[in-house]
């Protein structure tokens, strides 16, 4: 909705329609309100867009300063570089990170972006800008959720001219903090079984650049950022925060400038990088989503949980809780068959399973890691009716059914690549590079885009399959594309991504009741792109349940613990032969999204009785973990001897604290934990799921007494765990 009149009229609208466009009478100051938020820019008196303000929601009746352009400081830096821009091209004189790059035929490399007009559709702001002289048009998009106050920003650029043009560098826009000296960055970076390690770093003059060059998002940087004050922690202070939603080559760069002024700026990542976009094409970039709080580090991470399940998953605003998922991998590895997995389907159903899920090895010549990729048909020897009985038997003990499988990858030892060698990334002459002994198909070749979405389509036509753990195993090699002329090959960047996002939508369409996962050897491809077309993601192939609990913590930083697939796996662990009680495996997962990969056949009717009872516990809390708010109580930081969190209801019902012992020291007490985020004048009953409290600890008390005066659980030696739920009467 626009408004166009006097101040006073356009801010006390705002106050009663969240999410709406505000224009001023000028035409030239625009201001999206939601939430506790304010982001406001205009058209300065050169033409520019400038930003004016973006923080806590300012009051009805606040003046906005019109957008004038500072003068510039110097003859060195020229007044470009002191203008703080939503988005520039790489031209007049600039210095800092440029929103868009363009190599014209002619040679010429300069673009200077100026405002030509503006239009609403619903609650989304666009803005088109052109450069001065050449018919290169971008059209930015700006929406602000009404229920979090978190901006969505993206660009359409346009060749309008009638020659080619190579943009070499895109991003969705750039993000202006106020200037100051007081900042630190946090970010998540991380590898194999290795993920979501939190850093930080003071913000300082110069560049800080989170990438990944892979091919897709990576697990050696999160696409997400942080920005807090200096005296921001977990609970108070100011956090802008974002994360781009692209699951490709994509680059952040936090640059603070010799002024002092902070940007972030994010898109695809220009290394490599050259689209080359015919006369008429368009380029989308990817959507950047950016979010500020006066409420701590805590509270910038419920805000983007909020945004994933109301906005971002391919159910919001309602997602479906996650079923309780029983995997077969860490049980049979290759060895595959119809008997084998149906004994594990027996015992899976005893413990309360509600997804059996065969992993990899049912199809093609596929008897290890070296065969088969590529050969998406059933293996006659494993399965020598087809997978017809064993899903029906899974149906019959009441439980739906899913597969593994990894479409985006080839083995050279496969039907598929004997028939189709030039289907792989890959440059002419060059050695083509294995890893994990496989290659990355070039998806974006319309022949192997509908090859891989035949192949699956006809794989769920034909099976009553409920869900889909996409895999991708390694990372890109060799990004060649030979089929088309050497000036387009670059194009593979943006075109692979934007099939891989096409047949998952398509999927979606023609079999709305499959669900899926993202998989990438871990947690190497999760972003808000491939998190709004699948429902849950892999977080790390490390399933060991002590080393899951810091990786938890750094995952919910950027993400909701609604998609977070956590498995209860086997003790002593595989990973690093750490040996754990069955209980602290379990309450390590129901953190998260629930599920188990053990060895079903080698558990005692002890486990599997135990098993029983905190599967059903956790069905009994699962909306609250899934779909509540997250509170960070102590976190599991390395050297820590404890760690806690808390999920809170929506409606502030519920609660759920879930509280480990990593090793006892000197024999010290474990610290009283204050609960956040309840109704203080609410009662709670206090329901132990796991673990004991302390003698005298009430049944049922005000939500104030749980957050002032606080809990205490007792717990000795090493790996220990309480789980204790909260019920308002």
């Amino acid at each position: 909705m626009i408004l166009i009149g006097g101040a006073a009229a356009t801010d006390a609208h705002a106050a009663s329609n969240d999410g709406a466009v505000h224009i001023d009478a000028s035409g030239h100051v625009f201001r999206l309100d939601a939430a506790k938020v304010t982001y406001a820019f205009g058209v300065n008196d050169k033409g520019q867009l400038q930003s004016i303000y973006w923080g806590p929601r300012l009051a009805a009746g606040d003046p906005l300063p019109a957008p004038i352009a500072p003068p510039g400081r110097d003859s060195i830096d020229g007044t470009v570089n002191v203008i703080p821009q939503e988005y520039t091209g790489w031209g007049e004189g600039l210095y800092y990170e440029p929103d868009l790059k363009v190599t014209f035929p002619d040679g010429n490399r300069d673009l200077v972006l100026h405002y030509q007009s503006h239009s609403v559709h619903g609650n989304v702001l666009s803005v088109v800008m052109q450069d001065i002289e050449r018919p290169i048009v971008v059209t930015l998009q700006y929406e602000i959720d009404p229920g979090t106050g978190i901006v969505r920003r993206s660009a359409v650029i346009e060749n309008r001219s009638a020659t080619p043009v190579v943009v070499e560098q895109a991003s969705a826009g750039t993000w202006l903090l106020p200037r100051g000296n007081n900042y630190t960055l946090r970010y998540l970076a991380g590898r194999w079984a290795g993920e979501n390690d939190i850093y930080e770093r003071p913000v300082q003059p110069g560049k800080t650049v989170l990438e990944s060059r892979r091919g897709s998002t990576g697990m050696q940087n999160e696409p997400w950022f942080a920005i807090r004050r200096n005296d921001a922690d977990e609970t108070h202070g100011q956090v802008w925060f974002g994360a781009l939603a692209w699951s490709g080559t994509w680059q952040i760069a936090v640059e603070q400038d010799q002024a002092e002024q902070i940007r972030i700026t994010g898109g695809f990542n220009p290394f490599d990088f050259g689209y080359q976009l015919a006369p008429g094409a368009s380029l989308q970039t990817p959507s950047f989503y950016a979010g500020v709080t006066n409420g701590g580090m805590g509270e910038a991470s419920r805000l983007l949980h909020r945004l994933e399940l109301t906005r971002i998953l391919p159910q919001a605003p309602h997602p479906r809780a996650r079923p309780v998922l029983y995997n077969s991998w860490e049980a049979t590895g290759f060895d595959v068959n119809e008997a084998g997995q149906m004994a594990l389907a027996e015992k899976a159903a005893r413990i309360g399973v509600e997804r059996f899920v065969v992993d990899d090895g049912w199809f093609g010549a596929r008897n290890s890691d070296k065969a088969g990729l590529g050969d998406w048909t059933v293996n006659p020897q494993k399965f020598p009716h087809g997978l017809k009985p064993l899903i029906d038997r899974v149906h019959a003990l009441g439980m739906d059914f899913g597969i593994w499988v990894e479409p985006e990858m080839v083995n050279p030892d496969s039907d598929l690549y004997r028939a189709h060698p030039d289907w792989v990334l890959n440059m002419t002459g060059r050695p083509r590079s294995l890893g994990r002994n496989q290659m990355v198909l070039n998806l974006a070749r319309p022949d192997v885009r509908a090859y891989v979405f035949g192949a699956l389509d006809k794989l769920l036509s034909e099976n009553q399959i409920a869900f889909l753990k996409w895999d991708y195993n390694r990372s890109w090699s060799e990004p060649g594309w030979p089929a088309v002329p050497a000036d387009q090959q670059k194009n593979v960047y943006v075109d692979f991504v934007r099939n891989l996002y096409g047949i998952l939508e398509e999927l979606r369409r023609k079999h709305p009741n499959v669900e899926i996962e993202s998989c990438s050897s871990g947690g190497g491809r999760v972003d808000l792109g491939i998190m709004h077309l699948t429902d849950e993601v892999w977080p790390s192939d490390n399933t060991d349940a002590f080393d899951r609990l810091r990786i938890q913590d750094g995952f919910t930083q950027a993400h909701t613990p609604g998609v977070m697939m956590a498995w209860v796996t086997d003790s002593p662990s595989s990973m690093n032969g750490r040996s754990m009680s069955l209980e602290y495996r379990f309450l390590s997962s129901m953190q998260g999204s629930l599920g188990v990969g053990a060895n079903l056949t080698k558990w005692s009717e002890q486990d599997m009785a135990t098993a029983q009872r905190l599967i059903a516990d956790y069905k009994a809390i699962r909306d609250t973990v899934q779909h509540g708010d997250l509170y960070r109580l102590v976190s599991p930081d390395q050297g820590s001897e404890h760690s806690a969190t808390e999920d809170v209801s929506p409606d502030k019902a519920h609660a759920v604290l879930f509280a480990f012992l990593h090793s006892s020291t000197e024999g010290y007490p474990y610290p009283t934990l204050h609960l956040q985020g309840l109704d203080p004048e609410a009662r709670y009953r206090v329901r132990v799921l796991q673990g004991t409290l302390a003698e005298r600890t009430p049944t049922v008390a005000s939500g104030a007494y749980w957050m002032n005066m606080g809990i205490d659980v007792t717990m000795h030696g090493d790996f220990q765990g309480t789980a204790v739920a909260f019920d308002r009467e």
